[in-house]
């Protein structure tokens, strides 16, 4: 008599030979269609250079107006004058920041990774024209990484980040490629592991705490994911405390300890050399002040209703004492669940917290959807709401530089006087709105992984003859 647990699955299942389907060939077209679309994106912030350039390497004629009016703006073309990037200055070193907030001596307002990364993609250029160009190829390796794991882990689902209208319109607005990268490296890690010899869940998941500590030095948003992987561990994962055993306390401990030693790690260096520059890129974030630029659900619920000081008061209270809670609700409602099913559900609990912050943060910058198109491959949420966040974040993505435009250079710019301003508000609150709902649907949600074992439930062990 042969005995299987309940729920596994039985080899020659029509489940398992369904999760075959997704193969080698499929894999590479996934990445191939992957590359096409980040030429797409690049193409689509390529038209905002050239074809003369001043002095100072800056795109002519008509820079700030093209930009804008064109919808090709790009922080990483923009910023190759103002931050010492067209000077091939090494950042943070000499760096540091003045009373009004301005970022001085090669320091930009990102951690230190990414700092290194706008140094070297600068190093060849010598127009902001070359910067994107360089800085793209830099990058490109990373979305296509991301693509490869997210298609060996949930197949076909990949292209939404493949494809999807975000990879257009972001790959190459800001620096943001690298960080998705080391979150969905993360999960691959603890899912997948490395090499053909399996690892045992601490092991893996130390690797994953690295590669969230390499994240925070990316764009510090990953960081949050250590908690969630803390309990998993904690838990046992999949796999669950062996009976009779206590919960791994110190495997969660070595999680812990290795993402925040990685963290150091990489910081020390530029805070030991150069602690007043290092220091400024998180000033200036803390410095940063709510108003038209951040897109935020503070500056539009609040603004008309109060002065400017007053509001931003409140936020500098409100925004981080909110995301703390999100994130501590998120981690509540993943513990009632691993008690019901016996399995911690560590990644929908990640993308909850990544809701939390995405909403209450007071900057939701565009190219942040980045960020979030992964946990739509990973958790299987009904594709309706994802195509909804897609549509509002393309009336944002395409509505807010139309709007700037109309603003800077005296065109109507009022609700009534033009679709700009309408999208504009269609993208905040539509964003705001599908977070809230998202923040839920995660946390309900299952990994969309191929292969996944089966989870422990609380009647684990009962056989099946």
């Amino acid at each position: 008599m042969s005995a299987t647990r309940v729920g596994a699955t039985v080899p020659g299942h029509r489940s398992e030979r369904r999760s075959h389907r997704f193969g080698r060939a499929a894999l590479a077209a996934l990445v191939l269609l992957c590359g096409l679309t980040l030429l797409l994106g690049f193409a689509n912030k390529d038209r905002c250079t050239g074809p003369a350039f001043d002095q100072w390497g800056r795109s002519q004629p008509h820079y700030e107006q093209r930009n804008k009016a064109d919808v090709c703006y790009s922080d990483i073309q923009h910023l190759w004058i103002g931050r010492d990037i067209d000077r091939h200055v090494f950042p943070y070193v000499d760096g540091g920041i003045t009373d009004k907030g301005v970022l001085t001596g090669g320091t930009v307002e990102y951690p230190v990774l990414t700092g290194l990364l706008i140094w070297a993609g600068a190093i060849p250029a010598h127009d902001d024209a070359g910067f994107l160009l360089f800085s793209a190829l830099l990058m490109a390796p990373f979305g296509l990484a991301a693509a490869w794991l997210l298609g060996k882990l949930s197949g076909w689902r990949a292209l939404l980040w493949a494809i999807g209208p975000p990879m257009v319109l972001y790959a190459y607005h800001n620096w943001d490629l690298p960080v998705a990268f080391c979150s969905v490296a993360a999960v691959y890690v603890v899912h997948r592991g490395w090499g053909r010899t399996p690892r045992p869940l601490v092991d893996r998941a130390v690797v994953a705490g690295v590669l969230l500590g390499l994240g925070f030095a990316f764009k510090l948003y990953p960081a949050a994911f250590v908690l969630p992987l803390c309990l998993y561990v904690l838990t046992g994962g999949r796999e669950g405390p062996a009976e009779g055993r206590a919960r791994d306390w110190e495997g969660a401990v070595k999680v812990a300890l290795a993402s925040v030693a990685t963290v150091a790690l990489v910081n020390l260096p530029f805070a030991v050399v150069g602690f007043e520059g290092w220091q400024a890129s998180f000033t200036f974030q803390q410095l940063r002040r709510v108003d038209i630029t951040t897109n935020s659900v503070w500056f539009w619920s609040m603004r008309p209703f109060m002065p400017d000081d007053t509001m931003q008061a409140l936020v500098n209270v409100l925004s981080p004492v909110g995301i703390l809670l999100s994130f501590a609700l998120a981690c509540w409602i993943g513990w009632r669940r691993y008690r019901r099913e016996g399995v911690y559900p560590w990644v929908s609990v990640s993308a909850a917290m990544l809701c939390g912050f995405l909403l209450l943060h007071k900057v939701h910058s565009p190219q942040y959807t980045l960020w979030l198109v992964p946990m739509f491959v990973l958790l299987r949420v009904p594709l309706g709401w994802v195509f909804a966040y897609f549509a509002a974040d393309l009336a944002m993505g395409i509505g807010i530089f139309r709007w700037y435009y109309a603003i800077q250079f005296g065109q109507p710019s009022g609700i009534y006087d033009g679709f700009s301003a309408q999208a504009v508000v269609i993208g905040v609150w539509g964003r705001a709105a599908l977070l809230a709902v998202l923040f839920f649907l995660f946390l309900r949600s299952q990994v969309s992984f191929r292969d996944r074992p089966p989870a422990r439930s609380p009647t684990a062990g009962v056989i099946d003859a």
